[in-house]
């Protein structure tokens, strides 16, 4: 391999590696919320520390904070060793395509055409970054 298609495969890792990291991140935490249920009413029951234990000692949650713990790691390696202009926004575009794909299928949640339509204009974007 070329030395050009090393360092082109070593940002698309790492924009990878942010990506797949804050969309498992978000997808826990969402899924660890919903186990958890009406914070509202957890704190009615079990008051102000019964419901923060409630989330802290949940197990998706921990998982899904040390989840976007490591893209944040992953996020700042790859800014100090990539292109500011393409790690950034490439990384947050694609973050927003995956979470609405993990939505779908993984929280069974409704996305909306609109929400459809943006993630397509966001990948146009991101290919028109990419070259």
């Amino acid at each position: 391999m070329t030395h050009i298609a090393l360092a082109t495969a070593a940002t698309a890792g790492m924009i990878g590696s942010i990506v797949l990291t804050a969309t498992a991140g978000d997808i826990l935490t969402a899924s660890a919320m919903r186990q958890v249920g009406d914070l509202d009413l957890v704190r009615a029951r079990k008051g102000l520390v019964g419901a923060a234990a409630a989330v802290i000692t949940n197990a998706r949650f921990g998982l899904g904070v040390l989840c976007l713990a490591l893209s944040f790691f992953a996020l700042l390696f790859a800014f100090s060793h990539r292109d500011l202009s393409l790690i950034g926004p490439a990384a947050t575009s694609l973050t927003f395509v995956t979470n609405a794909l993990a939505a779908k299928f993984f929280l069974k949640e409704n996305v909306d055409r609109r929400r459809w339509t943006a993630a397509i204009f966001v990948c146009i974007g991101v290919a028109l970054l990419a070259y």
